[in-house]
């Protein structure tokens, strides 16, 4: 970037003004690792940020052959045929070992991909599940400021990148497939405590009964566990999207959902608590970023780093002195 500034003022307009190759151009601003072009971003974002806010932001997870990428894609279409603007993104902290698998998921998204209504983007194909996260809740705050309406944002990895989903979004969607009463069995109880609802994909044909059956089971497990919300208990409910059925009912429950969360105020309040929780994961990605960057610093880490490792100093004394080295 030559004149960041210049840069930044031109490409806010050009996103405002709805232009798809300006909101991806500003997404790779934002996910950049270079010092000016890290700086134009942070302007970027601030200057937009009036403009953010507006969207219903879903995070969507499920374990693998769930059928996310399908669920997405007719979810999509149909918020589409409502006169929605749908942006999916992606949080997947594998994708620097695996490649990530939104690429092929893009492939699988087929109709979504093609519509001038919806944007597709890949998680950043770098960094740890805080750097991905935080890159992919400024992507979103772009896309809201871009015009899109609905946010969809798949977890593509496991685990605590599950957390990292609900904690930047309004609603916490998990896919589950039908199974006997054993499935319960390897239930991850984290997951289901975050879940704002379950959906049973794949109810149709011979597995209508199972998909039902599930269903209940789910409903018994989340009346053992405190509601994240005393506005809303989760549902539990069975769709297809294979067949296309349940789709509408599932995002009635969304829609459901936002007026219990904006009516008892508890939707403000939880995006002004998550608000906050980005700016401290922010700050701790910018201090980890310091002591591996600055050479005056490294240096240091590392024969710190040697001394735990050889037993010479403790864990404790070494993070009091690169804490030191901060300062």
């Amino acid at each position: 970037m030559t004149n960041p500034h210049t840069d930044v003022a031109t490409l806010a307009r050009d996103l405002r003004a709805g232009s798809r190759a300006a909101l991806a151009r500003a997404i790779t601003l934002v996910e950049s690792r270079r010092g000016d072009h890290q700086a134009a971003a942070r302007e970027l974002v601030q200057a937009l940020l009036p403009h953010t806010g507006q969207a219903i932001r879903v995070g969507i997870t499920g374990s693998p052959g769930v059928g996310k990428s399908t669920t997405i894609d007719v979810l999509g279409m149909h918020l589409i045929a409502q006169g929605h603007k749908v942006a999916v993104l992606a949080v997947d902290p594998s994708s620097a070992r695996t490649g990530g698998s939104i690429l092929g998921d893009k492939t699988r998204m087929a109709q979504l991909s093609a519509s001038d209504q919806a944007f597709i983007r890949p998680s950043p194909s770098s960094g740890t599940l805080g750097g991905v996260a935080a890159k992919t809740r400024e992507a979103m705050l772009l896309c809201e400021a871009a015009g899109f309406d609905v946010i969809l944002v798949e977890t593509v990895g496991i685990g605590q990148s599950e957390t990292a989903v609900c904690d930047m979004t309004d609603f916490f969607l998990a896919l589950m497939l039908p199974g006997g009463g054993d499935e319960l069995q390897g239930i991850k109880k984290g997951l289901v405590e975050l879940a704002d609802m379950i959906a049973i994909n794949k109810a149709d044909g011979d597995n209508l009964k199972r998909a039902g059956i599930t269903a209940a089971d789910y409903r018994g497990a989340l009346h053992l566990l405190a509601p994240r919300s005393e506005h809303w208990h989760p549902p539990v409910v069975t769709y297809s999207a294979m067949a296309g059925t349940g789709i509408a009912e599932l995002w009635q429950k969304v829609t459901e959902h936002r007026k219990a969360m904006t009516a008892s105020g508890e939707l403000a309040q939880r995006r002004r608590d998550q608000q906050v929780k980005w700016m401290w994961s922010m700050l701790e990605q910018r201090i980890m970023a310091r002591l591996r960057t600055d050479a005056t610093i490294r240096g240091k880490v590392r024969k710190l780093e040697s001394e735990v490792a050889d037993g010479q100093v403790t864990p404790a004394i070494a993070a009091e002195r690169l804490a030191e080295l901060l300062q």
